[in-house]
């Protein structure tokens, strides 16, 4: 049984499984980098181990000293949170082979679906819809020629990429012979990976992710899904839970899809099946994300489930408790990510937070481990905080979210706060149809809107 996990990670995610962790009566390890020696997580935690330099090469990422604290803080299991080394099979197969629990998938499916061009064509057999794209692609010629089958515009992908990194539109073959060699090496030097292929740009679409819990007995169940349409640079900024936007079948066929998905490779813990949904309301798997999500809480809030706490009981050999029937979502729920960026640029904006105000409310939930005086370090995410409002349908939850954000003030460095603003009272977000081209189609709109309200 587990009594003691090693959270290897940082930020507000290590926070928010440490609170988990202490619920359930679970002894909490921390390890920290050099510049988060001072990091709310590690005051949060029963122990904390520093682990190196503030680079996460030196430290987060770096599975050996992980594993020698986990040995030194005698832990049962270890949570990997989501990034850093959450989706490396190769951490999760270390953990197995040293005796600890990995709270997650096992290392076969992390390397399965950590590949995009594996996961495609495991979901093809599976008979699960897939964009349309081609196989791995060693040569431009290789890229143009499948590019013309398939038809402009396409996306030139990194097959082990994440966190819109390594991803290209192209509209025509200069724009794809511009941009395999730059894809190619940002995907050796993010992902050590240098694979690359294309999909098929679908227009206008909407974002849609489907929750799932997996157990060890053959149990999936669904969560309902989340809206992510708003993103900027392929990176969410605003999630929402439940898709109103969805017809009830649409719903019904998606949560199906992701549970034929799951059993399919034989999934278990948390996980989340991305997709992409068309004009026509066609919808098509983009991959899978075999860890927790950062939006993970708006699930959480509408149907009245800790996550967290059931990845570890999954962990140690616990069966779901519902059927798929009984989980219906109440309310509704959206989440904004907080980051310390310029909002015209989108470009990090490190510096010490000189003071901090966050809204109060009882609908409202933070995930903020920051604070007046610290230090918004160079090293990691710019994402310093997540803001959580849960209403009693859509329209309520955006008024909770206009007036929260409003009320929020963080001085020091500049963050994406009056982008937020400016999405919250922007009529298209509103009306329920923003797309993933909403930030590139109204960006400029949105910082000139949350001025002209002042």
């Amino acid at each position: 049984m587990i009594k003691a996990v090693l959270i290897a990670n940082r930020g507000e995610i290590a926070s928010r499984i440490i609170r988990t962790c202490k619920k359930m009566g679970l002894r909490s390890v921390a390890v920290y980098s050099e510049a988060d020696q001072h990091a709310e997580h590690v005051q949060l935690a029963d122990e904390a181990y520093h682990i190196g330099g503030s680079r996460v090469h030196e430290s987060y990422l770096n599975q050996d000293r992980v594993l020698e604290v986990a040995k030194q803080a005698k832990v049962d299991a270890i949570h990997p949170g989501y990034g850093l080394l959450s989706e490396q099979a190769s951490f999760a197969e270390n953990c197995r082979s040293k005796g600890f629990t990995f709270i997650g998938p096992s290392a076969e499916a992390i390397a399965l679906m950590g590949d995009k061009l594996q996961a495609r064509e495991s979901m093809i057999k599976a008979g699960i819809p897939v964009v349309p794209g081609s196989s791995m692609l060693t040569t431009i010629e290789e890229a143009i020629k499948e590019a013309n089958r398939i038809g402009y515009p396409v996306m030139l992908k990194a097959a082990s990429g994440g966190g819109g990194i390594g991803i290209d539109l192209c509209y025509s073959d200069e724009d794809c012979r511009n941009a395999f060699e730059k894809n190619r090496k940002k995907a050796t030097m993010f992902f050590g990976d240098s694979s690359l292929y294309i999909e098929k740009k679908i227009e206008n679409p909407r974002h849609i992710e489907i929750q799932l819990l997996a157990d060890h007995m053959g149990n999936v169940l669904t969560f309902g899904e989340r809206d992510c349409s708003i993103q900027r640079r392929h990176q969410k900024v605003l999630e929402e839970a439940p898709a109103t936007f969805l017809t009830e079948e649409t719903q019904r066929d998606m949560s199906q899809m992701a549970i034929q998905a799951a059993q399919a490779i034989q999934y278990k813990n948390a996980g989340t099946i991305e997709c992409l949904v068309d004009e026509d309301g066609m919808f098509y798997f983009l991959e899978m994300n075999t860890r927790l999500q950062v939006e993970h809480p708006v699930t959480e809030e509408i149907f009245d489930v800790d996550l967290v706490e059931w990845q570890i009981r999954i962990a140690n050999g616990e069966q779901l408790p519902w059927k798929q029937n009984e989980l219906k979502p109440q309310g509704h729920s959206i989440e904004v990510r907080i980051y310390a960026e310029d909002p015209i640029r989108f470009l990090p904006s490190p510096g010490t937070i000189t003071d901090i105000k966050k809204p109060v409310a009882d609908y409202i939930r933070h995930e903020c481990p920051v604070k007046a005086g610290s230090v918004i370090t160079p090293f990691y995410d710019p994402m310093i905080a997540k803001l959580i409002v849960t209403g009693t349908s859509r329209e309520d939850a955006i008024a909770k979210l206009t007036d929260a954000l409003q009320a929020y003030i963080v001085d020091g460095i500049k963050t994406n706060l009056p982008t937020l603003r400016g999405i919250s009272q922007h009529p298209v977000f509103k009306s329920g149809d923003a797309q993933t081209s909403f930030i590139q189609q109204y960006g400029s709109e949105l910082v000139k809107l949350e001025e002209e309200k002042k």
